[in-house]
Formats: C-alpha cells, structure tokens, sequence
C-alpha cells in the first residue's frame, strides 16, 4: 500500500481504492478531480435522455357533447404521442348519477378513437360520484 501511494505521488495523482473487500485490495492511481467531473458530465447526459411520463387528465360530464369530445380526443392524442397517461374523468353531479351508464360509452367510444395510439390499462369504474378510465401510450 505504501509502496501504491508513493509511485501516484510521484506522477501527482490520487491512489483511489476500487474493490476494498478484495484479495489484497484494488487501486487504481488517478486524477480523482478529473473522474469526478467526468462521472457527473455522464449522469446529467443520462438524465437528459430520459423521459419521465405524467399523468394529463381530462374530465367529461355524461352529457358532453360531440364536438367537445372530439376536441378533448385530439387532446389526448397528443399526450399519448407524447409518452404521457392520460386518465379520463366522467364527473356526476346530482341527477346525473341516473347517467352512469351514459358515461361509461362515452369513455369506451374515447379509448375507440384512441386505440391507435393507447391502449386501456384500466377499464372504467366508478369511485365516488367519479368513473374514471386510464389509457397508456402503445409500444409503437
């Protein structure tokens, strides 16, 4: 070991232990400054790559009508595109809660129109005076 730090004192460098638990134990002799600064350039690149997917929501009443849907579905498209999950929302509030069933086609006709591009990873339930349906992005 002795011997180790002296020969990277003599090219000014750092004696850095590899595998402690090793044999004798592992040591490389380098510009520990310089690896450091190398081993984070590599970490913010890595995290720069990657995609970290969201959860975009969009809320429908029973009653909502053909073109909002449609404009809704474009919306949802585009976050499917985009490597989101889009969890779709049917809100019931006072009589419309006779309407479940109202709701429940509309979110099958919207997972329909999206199934190019999503696929269903839970089908409709309610919860409350709430039926929600979430679609995730297909492996295209």
């Amino acid at each position: 070991m002795d011997r180790a730090i002296k020969i990277a004192e003599s090219y000014n460098l750092d004696l850095v232990e590899v595998a402690p638990k090793a044999k004798p134990p592992v040591c490389k002799v380098i510009d520990f400054g310089k690896y450091m600064y190398e081993k984070k350039k590599k970490e913010k690149e890595a995290k720069k790559k990657q995609h970290t997917v969201s959860v975009k929501e969009l809320r429908f009443r029973p009653n909502t009508d053909d073109h909002d849907l449609e404009f809704k579905t474009r919306h949802a498209r585009e976050f499917l595109e985009g490597g989101d999950k889009v969890k779709a929302t049917v809100q019931f509030r006072g009589r419309d809660m006779l309407y479940t069933e109202k709701g429940e086609l509309l979110l099958l006709q919207l997972a329909k129109d999206l199934s190019d591009v999503g696929k269903i990873e839970s089908k409709p339930n309610m919860e409350g005076r709430r039926m929600i349906m979430m679609l995730t992005p297909s492996k295209s």
